[in-house]
């Protein structure tokens, strides 16, 4: 059976800048022992160079990030390119900075259902990225900007990428949030939360605070498709991280 661990790429993107670069890092994420990858902060390769990097190293292309103003622009590019790749799930890194007030969450919600929709059409997933502003509460009702997105978007083709770190972060519960979201996902980041000198920082999986077996648990019972493993920043090389994520994560009874 082929693991369902993928690498989110933006945790390597200053190693992604030239298609020697690139070539370079999907032969190191492949020897690490990853048998799929998350495009995001990719140098200028073309969807073909990008397909054939990944195809010779026998890597899978899980998921991609993509900015949204693609998706509302040019969809048939965004759907010929992941039909390219072989690849089903399309997700946004994070909300655009226009959308991101009281207002604009609701407005997001609706108007992205509809952009996305010739997506979905095409046989694509959507999902949304968060991070952790949208637990701000807005009125007195304290509603928080992830709930109007999730009240406001169409769940039939707005699907959700929960960000583990970001849910922590953010003073949420990653557990509830993923139990409170598993029918509207396909695809989850895996990201761990230290507290080192009262700061929160990233850390590999398995090295921080977060309550992994549990949080496994809930991808289950939300028949997870891709868990794809990021950090945004590392302490020493990311690759290295990556490799710790990846074996720490197999120590836990996933594979």
């Amino acid at each position: 059976m082929a693991s369902a661990i993928g690498a989110q790429l933006y945790s390597v993107r200053d190693y992604l800048k030239t298609n020697q670069d690139m070539a370079a890092s999907f032969a190191k994420v492949r020897k690490l022992g990853y048998e799929a990858v998350q495009l995001s902060g990719l140098g200028p390769a073309s969807p073909q160079e990008v397909k054939s990097m990944a195809d010779g190293e026998g890597l899978t292309i899980a998921a991609t990030h993509i900015g949204y103003d693609r998706i509302c622009d040019e969809p048939q590019a965004v759907i010929d390119e992941h039909r390219l790749w072989g690849c089903r799930h399309v997700a946004i890194g994070g909300l655009p900075g226009e959308f991101r007030n009281r207002e604009g969450f609701a407005r997001f919600a609706g108007e992205a259902s509809k952009a996305v929709r010739p997506l979905i059409e095409a046989g694509l997933t959507f999902s949304y990225h968060n991070h952790s502003f949208e637990l701000e509460r807005f009125g007195e009702a304290g509603r928080t900007g992830f709930d109007m997105l999730i009240e406001g978007s169409d769940p039939e083709v707005f699907s959700f990428e929960l960000d583990t770190y970001w849910i922590q972060h953010g003073g949420g519960n990653p557990v509830s949030w993923l139990r409170r979201l598993k029918d509207r996902m396909h695809i989850v980041h895996l990201k761990d939360l230290a507290m080192r000198g009262g700061e929160q920082l990233f850390a590999e999986v398995g090295e921080g605070n977060l309550e992994w077996p549990q949080i496994l648990e809930a991808c289950q019972e939300a028949d997870i498709e891709w868990y794809l493993v990021e950090q945004d920043t590392c302490q020493g090389d990311p690759f290295e991280s990556l490799g710790i994520s990846l074996r720490n994560l197999n120590r836990l009874g996933l594979k």
